[in-house]
């Protein structure tokens, strides 16, 4: 057997291996993972959502398709986009969102289209971010982020969207990353680290990655740790049609290297890639939203080497499922301990029962 060879049959086995030590956090690995809890939001409520699984093939609403917090109640804009969930190795559940309502304007909260010139600030214009982070998923904090208010060299922000966060090992702490466009200008991806109460960032933004053709803009990074200690980073690359692709990196902000391969397997137009790993298998889910589509919905891929991706389909379409909701847009998941599960289950009046 020579090198080359030893080498990727030991990338592919730490890729199979169904407990890796990325999923332990804060001491609970993932033999202790029962259950799984996606966060979206719709178009028509732009408020936060939760939907809880026990086989991470069915989901259904804690709330019976309603919100679980209000947009209007959270947001400087009165309404929220693009939230993601992560946990931290304090134990604590991190949730950012783009404070954003498109809208406002027919809804009565502003007198404008946008919050800001559109002439000058583009489409969709904001200034920042809803962070919160809760120690049970019930009882919750939150903070408003603005960058024009934080970075005088931000004064001229055009957009700030699309917010997750991951730990970094190395800085210890909370890494932010997230798309933002500076005026009239292309969206680049950019990262930065937040205090450890979960209300700011504490350091500049800075790039993320790019895109080798300076004309294509590119959006809604996740980053997934692999288990050989490699960073995956899906992304959105609005060419035509709008898919997703992905880049590899040893280092969790920096490094990400670009490969032309297009991952998502959808004719049209899809964004907000987010990546997931089944509990005691050596398989992860892709998930992205299918924007272009009527009505909208959620496509799925599955690998278990991210080189080859077999196609779930969509929601209600194959094997993945929603039970009291449609339409959502732009989710992340992750897994819970059944103890986790049965207590938002609880909370919202909802019989969640786990396969014996």
């Amino acid at each position: 057997m020579n090198t080359n060879t030893f080498f990727k049959l030991l990338f592919i086995f730490f890729l199979i291996a169904p407990a890796c030590t990325n999923q332990k956090q804060n001491g609970q690995g993932e033999e202790k993972m029962e259950a799984y809890l996606m966060v979206y939001f719709k178009d028509n409520t732009h408020s936060l959502h939760f939907a809880l699984s026990t086989d991470g093939y069915t989901f259904t609403s804690v709330n019976d398709g309603k919100p679980v917090v209000g947009g209007d109640t959270i947001a400087s804009q009165k309404g929220i986009r693009d939230p993601h969930i992560s946990r931290g190795p304090d134990g604590a559940f991190y949730i950012a969102m783009t404070d954003l309502h498109l809208f406002a304007k027919q809804l009565g909260y502003r007198e404008t289209t946008w919050e800001r010139s559109g002439e000058k600030y583009d489409w969709g214009n904001n200034r920042g971010f809803v962070l919160m982070k809760s120690m049970d998923l019930v009882n919750w904090t939150h903070s408003n982020f603005l960058f024009d208010e934080a970075f005088d060299e931000l004064k001229e922000i055009g957009c700030a969207w699309a917010p997750e966060t991951i730990y970094d090992p190395i800085e210890e702490k909370m890494m932010i990353y997230f798309t933002m466009r500076i005026g009239h200008g292309l969206t680049h991806l950019y990262y930065a680290y937040t205090d450890d109460d979960f209300t700011k960032l504490i350091t500049f933004p800075e790039r993320l990655f790019d895109h080798p053709d300076s004309t294509i803009q590119i959006l809604d990074a996740d980053i997934t740790p692999l288990p050989d200690g490699r960073y995956c980073m899906m992304y959105a690359s609005q060419e035509n049609p709008v898919g997703i692709k992905m880049a590899f990196s040893e280092f969790i902000n920096k490094g990400y290297e670009y490969d032309s391969t297009w991952i998502d397997q959808e004719p049209r137009s899809c964004e907000a890639p987010n990546v997931w790993k089944r509990i005691g298998e050596g398989k992860w889910v892709l998930m992205y939203d299918i924007f272009s589509i009527r009505p909208h919905n959620f496509g799925f891929l599955e690998t278990s080497d991210f080189v080859h991706f077999e196609n779930l389909g969509h929601f209600n379409e194959g094997v993945m499922k929603t039970t009291n909701f449609t339409s959502p847009k732009h989710g992340s998941v992750i897994q819970l301990t059944g103890k986790e599960a049965k207590t938002l289950a609880d909370h919202w009046g909802m019989e969640l029962k786990f396969d014996q």
